[in-house]
């Protein structure tokens, strides 16, 4: 009898990996950390290993999450239908940026500027490009749930962009070598263990950079994040670099307890289908200013109910509370905004107290620059840490065709918490006059809580 023919198909995938990326492919731990220079592959590497697992496995799926939308769609989508398309009855949908494959599997692209989208979607795998530039809390609060039933793993991959979220995952999982495989290459690591005409133009490219560097129009410091994995350096194009810096180096990112004899300001971004955010402050003037940030939260897609049980889980007395002005437009369904309902009695008789909400308009400069003011007496509690990574991660786009900045900050995950102190720091620092009746009850009925607070909140910087 002759030899029983496979009804196999070779498929051959267009992808050779490159040394550092056959070590990452080889890896065992569920979790997996990719510490690389630009322009070291690892978008095309990421996207081949969620592939090769989807091909191995029946009806699974696996994710592939950029910053954005846009840029999943702009730079890994033409990649995963590339080393895709020799693979037979494959069905590419381009509005969900998916890869369906003839096993059943399926591969999707997409933002983490849309992480509402990901809750509740089952993953076998799946990893993240550029996590620096993502947020903090997605992987805690959505990808480990998407995960859980088929104890899937992941993948965080990027280059270093200041002592963020991915800084800390790659010193947990060097931590942790039972569990993590953490692959850390600088661009000296590729050219000393790769030959052929990417490696010449990555060579002519690092050349190219240090030529910039030479000219002042890259600084040492961006140039060794870039090339070298540095996480030393400061976001390009971040808003408060300077004063961030300063903060940190003088001791005022801390443990902060809160103060029930200061007075207490809340300061509100709201989120119309995106992220709502909250910042709580504390201010002391005994011996020499101190504005506290004592607590932070920010959550998406959630109704103001949601936000006022927070609060009244809080042990908090709101002084003032600062608002976003957009919650002064009135809702169409109701008729009323977001500052008269949280006006209202009914919001006064919920949380024992009145929010006494106001808001100011302001342009974004102006913010800015009321911002800066504000972080020289800042104090942050460490446990802010979405707060803290926005301030270091806000920042500017460079416009490469007027080779200069944009006029305003870019809005991503980090806007959120850096709108919410621009609120509180535009009101704060230019007090909201009060209504003449309101400040005749208040006469009359003063404590000496009601007297700091008077003294604080209207002192202009």
């Amino acid at each position: 009898m002759g030899e029983k023919k496979s009804n196999q198909r070779l498929i051959i995938i267009n992808y050779k990996p490159r040394n550092w990326a056959k070590e990452f492919h080889e890896a065992v731990t569920r979790w997996i950390v990719l510490v690389l220079h630009r322009r070291a592959g690892k978008t095309t590497a990421i996207l081949n290993h969620l592939q090769r697992d989807a091909l191995r496995t029946v009806k699974s799926q696996y994710a592939f999450i950029a910053p954005t939308y846009k840029q999943a769609k702009l730079i890994a989508w033409d990649i995963a239908k590339e080393i895709s398309n020799n693979i037979p009855r494959v069905v590419y949908n381009e509005s969900e940026l998916s890869v369906k494959y003839p096993n059943g599997s399926k591969l999707f692209l997409a933002g983490s500027d849309n992480i509402d989208s990901l809750r509740g979607i089952p993953l076998w795998g799946g990893g993240q490009d550029e996590t620096a530039q993502q947020p903090s809390n997605l992987f805690s609060e959505v990808i480990s749930k998407c995960l859980a039933d088929h104890l899937g793993y992941w993948i965080w991959g990027g280059t270093p962009k200041g002592k963020g979220t991915f800084f800390k995952t790659y010193q947990v999982g060097l931590a942790n070598p039972d569990q993590y495989t953490v692959i850390f290459k600088t661009i000296d690591d590729t050219l000393a263990n790769e030959t052929g005409e990417t490696i010449d133009n990555l060579r002519k490219a690092l050349e190219d950079d240090r030529k910039l560097v030479a000219i002042g129009e890259m600084t040492e410091d961006e140039f060794k994040q870039e090339w070298y994995c540095s996480f030393e350096a400061s976001v390009k194009g971040a808003v408060y670099t300077d004063e961030w810096s300063e903060l940190t180096k003088a001791g005022r990112l801390r443990r902060i307890d809160y103060d029930p004899f200061l007075p207490t300001y809340s300061a509100w971004d709201f989120g119309i289908g995106d992220a709502t955010a909250i910042g709580i402050f504390q201010i002391q003037s005994a011996i020499k200013r101190e504005i506290r940030l004592i607590d932070y939260y920010e959550n998406n897609n959630k109704d103001l109910q949601h936000y006022l049980d927070w609060l009244k889980n809080k042990p908090y007395k709101l002084t003032m509370s600062y608002g976003d002005p957009s919650g002064q437009n009135r809702n169409l369904n109701t008729g009323r905004s977001l500052f008269e309902d949280l006006n209202s009695e009914k919001v006064t008789a919920y949380l024992g107290y009145s929010m006494r909400m106001f808001a100011r308009r302001t342009l974004k400069i102006d913010q800015i620059h009321a911002v800066k003011k504000v972080l020289k007496e800042l104090w942050v509690d460490e446990s802010c840490l979405k707060f803290t990574e926005a301030i270091a991660n806000y920042h500017y786009i460079w416009d490469e065709k007027k080779n200069e900045f944009q006029e305003e900050p870019y809005h991503d995950w980090s806007s959120h918490a850096m709108d919410s102190l621009a609120y509180f720091a535009v009101n704060f620092l230019k007090p909201v006059v009060i209504d003449p009746i309101e400040q005749k009850i208040r006469d009359l009925n003063k404590t000496n809580f009601d007297i700091s607070f008077d003294f604080y909140a209207n002192k202009v910087a």
